[in-house]
Formats: C-alpha cells, sequence, structure tokens
C-alpha cells in the first residue's frame, strides 16, 4: 500500500467520509503495521478504544485490506529477482484466467501483474541463480500453450517508497 497523498486524500473523504485522523491511522500503519493499539492511539492522539474503532472500520470498509510482513529473500535462498513481460497468444478471457491460475500456483512466483500495452503480464519471480531463472522460464512458462512472447529483465535492486 503506498503513502495517502493529500490529493488522495479528498478523493477518499468524499468517497468514504475519511477524516484526517483516519488518514493519520493509515499513515502510521503502512509506517509499521505491528504497532500496539496503544501505540498507534497515542501517535494519532485518540484514546485506545476509539482508535480500535476506527481501525476496525477502515478494515470493514475494505480500506485496509491486510497487514504484511517483509520478507528477506536472500534469507530464503533466493539470489536473484526478475521480472518476465509476457504477451499472450490471444487475449481471451478463459486464456487469460488459465495462465493467471497456473503462475499463481508457481514457487517461484512472488507477484503477478496483469497490464497493459505490448505485453500482457509481469511475472515477479525470485530464484536461486541465473541457471534457476533460464530453467523457469524454459520449463514453466515456454511450455505453455497461452504464451507466445517472453521477455526477461533482472532486478538490481528494489527501493521501496515510504509505507509502501
Amino acid at each position: 500500500m503506498k503513502n495517502v497523498s493529500s490529493e488522495e486524500n479528498a478523493v477518499a473523504t468524499r468517497s468514504a467520509n475519511l477524516d484526517e485522523t483516519d488518514f493519520e491511522i493509515l499513515r502510521q500503519l503502512q509506517n509499521n503495521a505491528r504497532l500496539s493499539n496503544k501505540d498507534l492511539a497515542e501517535r494519532v492522539g485518540l484514546a485506545p478504544s476509539t482508535t480500535l474503532v476506527r481501525t476496525r472500520q477502515l478494515e470493514r470498509a475494505g480500506i485496509i485490506r491486510g497487514y504484511h510482513a517483509s520478507i528477506n529473500p536472500a534469507a530464503l535462498g533466493i539470489g536473484l529477482q526478475a521480472l518476465i513481460a509476457v504477451r499472450l497468444r490471444e487475449h481471451t478471457a478463459a486464456g487469460v484466467a488459465s495462465f493467471q491460475d497456473y503462475v499463481l500456483g508457481l514457487a517461484e512466483v512472488m507477484r503477478l501483474y496483469h497490464v497493459a500495452g505490448a505485453n500482457d503480464f509481469l511475472v515477479h519471480v525470485g530464484v536461486r541463480d541465473s541457471d534457476a531463472l533460464r530453467d523457469f522460464a524454459m520449463n514453466a512458462l515456454t511450455t505453455r500453450p497461452e504464451v507466445a512472447h517472453l521477455e526477461t529483465g533482472l532486478i538490481f535492486s528494489c527501493v521501496q517508497a515510504a509505507g509502501g
């Protein structure tokens, strides 16, 4: 989740009736989703009970979609990450769904983006090394009947926006 800008505040406030305190709760949780309710309440200047009610309302409204742990890929033996651009042979709902379901079941896949433009998907993968990346592309992707073209870009580093 990216940081909430003042422009987004104005749009979201109109559509979800959020106030500045709600946005401060979101900012604080984006920066540290493990804050205790007591610490969160102190940071936003509310009573813990009020903060808990507001946070639960944000969750029920689907504004807070979840809480996530940031994992160090190297600690899991992932020495190389890449974005693989995939162009499908046909752009049918069945073909897109079939490819998406298949790819999301692969252990190497970290994220899958369905995109517009020359390619249909960006597949973010994490593998041990360049040999594993080659094997993944050749065995897991080029063998799929939906796939027409692959283009692989290595990820040298990832810099995340604050709260992202």
